[in-house]
């Protein structure tokens, strides 16, 4: 009986030592929270998409508790959320630029030719490991959807063999822009009402033979846009939004119609 209690005085003991070091320990070796950077975060959406330029929201936060970032960066939390954080500075709300994603390309499958048959793994970079992807145009969309697992809103879907965008739901995170293995979805102000179809930098001979669609850089649109704002720039036309006033006058006279106007208002428009 005696060694049963020794036995159990010594694990007692052991124990009550353990817990006292890992208090003190907790103590010594805690780090101080900075409150402001809590409130920050808790007051950001949660996206980590980094559309602010900071290693995700946590990143965002600290940079605004130390004075380093703006208010309005937040494009998915768009003016609700630059207003939560101006107030827990204590300054005044700057404006959001909403943004909003686009797919620029129109090759979808009675415009586009196909170079071979893909049977591999149904991604988009995977497809693009042979030989650049199944399609004839190196640039445009592979059509897997890689852009749609990313999506946080569902905002896109692959539809007659390219992504596109419904603009209502997207919230500008521009997670699908880092995904695109060619680069081809774009971010801009969900104000503008023009965007270039294309995004194939081959000659328009080469265009032709690979797309319907494609821009065959005639400058047709350069040389009618009255405000300059539309360049022909390495064989594909190039919108300089700074001067574009959406009259669609490059519309009109595109030959092959890859040149949209439309209203692209996004999700925070309507919210």
């Amino acid at each position: 009986m005696t060694e049963i209690l020794i036995a159990v005085a010594l694990v007692a003991g052991v124990g009550l030592f353990c817990g006292i070091l890992l208090a003190v320990a907790s103590k010594v070796m805690s780090v101080k929270v900075d409150e402001t950077v809590v409130a920050l975060r808790d007051a950001l959406p949660g996206a980590n998409c980094g559309a602010c330029g900071y290693t995700g929201c946590d990143g965002y936060a600290e940079a605004l508790a130390k004075g380093e970032a703006k208010t309005n960066l937040c494009v998915p939390g768009a003016d609700a959320v630059a207003q939560k954080v101006a107030e827990i500075l204590g300054q005044e709300a700057e404006d959001v630029v909403e943004m909003v994603a686009f797919v620029n390309c129109n090759g979808h499958c009675d415009a586009a030719k196909k170079k071979h048959h893909y049977e591999g793994i149904q991604s988009c970079t995977a497809a693009k490991m042979m030989y650049g992807g199944d399609g004839a145009c190196l640039y445009g969309c592979l059509g897997y959807g890689d852009c749609v697992d990313v999506c946080p809103e569902d905002a896109i879907c692959v539809e007659d063999g390219i992504a596109r965008v419904d603009v209502r739901k997207c919230i500008g995170c521009g997670l699908c822009t880092r995904t695109c293995p060619n680069h081809l979805i774009t971010l801009f102000p969900d104000i503008e009402k023009t965007v270039v179809m294309c995004s194939n930098h081959d000659k328009g001979a080469d265009v032709r033979r690979a797309c319907v669609n494609g821009c065959i850089a005639c400058k047709k649109c350069e040389n009618t846009c009255p405000q300059g704002a539309i360049k022909v720039v390495d064989n594909l036309a190039t919108i300089d939004y700074d001067k574009c006033d959406g009259c669609g006058a490059c519309a009109e006279v595109c030959p092959v119609k890859c040149i949209k106007i439309a209203d692209f208002s996004g999700k925070h428009r309507f919210s």
